[in-house]
């Protein structure tokens, strides 16, 4: 059964050895799903399906109901015997001759949703490789190190100048190897912790559409040409008071005001707090899903050394359903522009 941190927001799922087996042995020996996804996606199903009961309804669970856990921590996957070194250009590894990670990424992204990807984000691909890139250390993208990446979710931006309108229901992050360091903690808050731990008025102010947010690093590097783009006005909080949704970009927010500019302060400060925070350093044979309208997540910096023993993660963007996007297709089916 899951543990379920103070907040009652995030939680954590230890798999049973016998389950780890199970999956390892399922998926040795598999090809590299990026060859056809659709058809892994297929092979992968009655493996993820076959998982004990009680984690597997945790897991689909998450995907489903408004009172899942914000964030959901599985412990105890299979990973791969060997690997090649970590990628330095932030693109997929050259030499990685098993694709255990690869299929628990996609394996879970299937019991939630569909597995989506956007041509602005690491040019369309369904599996993206998060690793420190030297030229991006200081930046607030999924490239940087050397310095905290902001509490944020992940975000596509609607040339249109629209926010939050085409972004991943969740996304999971699967760690393939951890900082030699011991650092580059991995942190959670929800909007319903945060909320709670604001002055209302701070939280009323965070209603209004009085911030612009500025598109991803990654959109604004390669397809403004390093130019800030940010949004039309929009609302950092929205929903039910109960459980409330979120928007902040990590590349920037803009108060549009001093009552806005206030109530951000108070947010950012609040997400630093423990109650709020849920924190994990991620090993490997962890994997963490993440609800993307539920709250932010933020990441603490690690040194990196480009030697090939860099921290690694993989992530997969998930959608409740593809439908809401058919008008963004680029013709390849999961793929919108």
């Amino acid at each position: 059964m899951p543990t379920t941190t103070a907040d009652t927001d995030t939680a954590v799922l230890d798999l049973p050895e016998s389950a780890r087996r199970a999956l390892a042995d399922g998926l040795r020996g598999r090809p590299d799903p990026a060859d056809d996804i659709d058809a892994a996606l297929l092979a992968l199903y009655p493996l993820f399906a076959a998982l004990p009961p009680a984690a597997l309804g945790e897991i689909r669970d998450f995907g489903r109901y408004p009172d899942a856990p914000a964030a959901l921590l599985l412990r105890g996957l299979p990973t791969d015997a060997e690997l090649p070194p970590t990628p330095v250009d932030g693109g997929p590894a050259r030499g990685k001759t098993t694709f255990v990670s690869e299929g628990v990424l996609l394996g879970l992204t299937q019991l939630i949703g569909e597995p989506a990807g956007y041509t602005t984000e690491k040019d369309g691909r369904l599996i993206h490789d998060i690793v420190p890139v030297d030229s991006g250390q200081r930046s607030q993208t999924n490239q940087s190190s050397s310095v905290f990446l902001n509490f944020h979710n992940d975000i596509t931006y609607d040339d249109c100048g629209r926010y939050n309108v085409t972004n991943p229901d969740f996304l999971i992050l699967v760690c393939v190897k951890a900082s030699p360091d011991g650092r580059g903690a991995t942190f959670y808050a929800s909007a319903r912790a945060a909320v709670a731990a604001l002055d209302p008025r701070d939280a009323a102010a965070l209603r209004e559409p009085d911030f612009r947010m500025n598109a991803p690093g990654t959109y604004c590097r390669e397809h403004a040409d390093g130019r800030d783009v940010w949004s039309s006005p929009v609302p950092v909080l929205s929903g039910p008071a109960d459980r409330p949704e979120i928007a902040a970009s990590a590349n920037g927010v803009r108060p549009l005001n001093a009552r806005a500019e206030a109530a951000w302060r108070a947010l950012q400060e609040v997400c630093q707090r423990d109650d709020v925070a849920f924190g994990t350093l991620l090993r490997p044979g962890d994997a963490l899903l993440i609800n993307n309208r539920k709250g932010l997540h933020a990441r603490d910096p690690f040194h990196a050394a480009f030697d090939g023993r860099d921290r690694w993660l993989q992530r997969t963007y998930v959608r409740r359903s593809l439908w809401e996007q058919r008008h963004r297709s680029t013709g390849v089916r999961r793929i919108h522009h």
